[in-house]
């Protein structure tokens, strides 16, 4: 996922180093050996396609996450956008995501993290082009923590 959401911006680098790179300028803080990773200021995307406007996310039965976002459709954002869900657990170090989580027209999207059962995780969401090309700057939707 990462290769293809940060390589607008891997200049003489992969993706993957791109997202490291971001990542460890704007999320990490403290001082060695007393790093932290805040989650707010993370990036799972980069790009220039516009997000959804208002995203939220909730629990359901099951463990299932749903997020909900405000359709933006409008100039590069199209309705047949599709939402990129993402779930990370910090104390099993694991990602859950899914780049078919719904279009930008449909305003909501569904991921299963149920094998994260009991613990915390932290939520994102972003867009992608129907056609691929474009990205969304993701969005730190809130930590979410799972019933067992």
């Amino acid at each position: 996922m990462l290769k293809i959401s940060f390589n607008d911006y891997a200049v003489q680098q992969t993706g993957v180093n791109s997202a490291f790179s971001y990542n460890y300028k704007n999320a990490i803080a403290g001082i060695f050996p007393d790093f932290t990773i805040d989650y707010s200021k993370a990036l799972v995307r980069r790009g220039l396609l516009p997000n959804a406007a208002g995203p939220a996310v909730t629990l359901g039965t099951g463990n299932v996450l749903t997020w909900s976002w405000t359709d933006n459709t409008g100039g590069d954002a199209k309705a047949t956008d599709t939402a990129i869900l993402v779930a990370y657990c910090e104390a099993m170090r694991q990602a859950i995501y899914t780049t078919n989580g719904g279009t930008r027209s449909e305003l909501t999207g569904d991921l299963d993290v149920s094998t994260f059962a009991g613990e915390v995780v932290e939520t994102y969401i972003g867009f992608i082009s129907e056609d691929g090309r474009l990205v969304s700057v993701s969005n730190f939707t809130g930590e979410v923590t799972l019933v067992v």
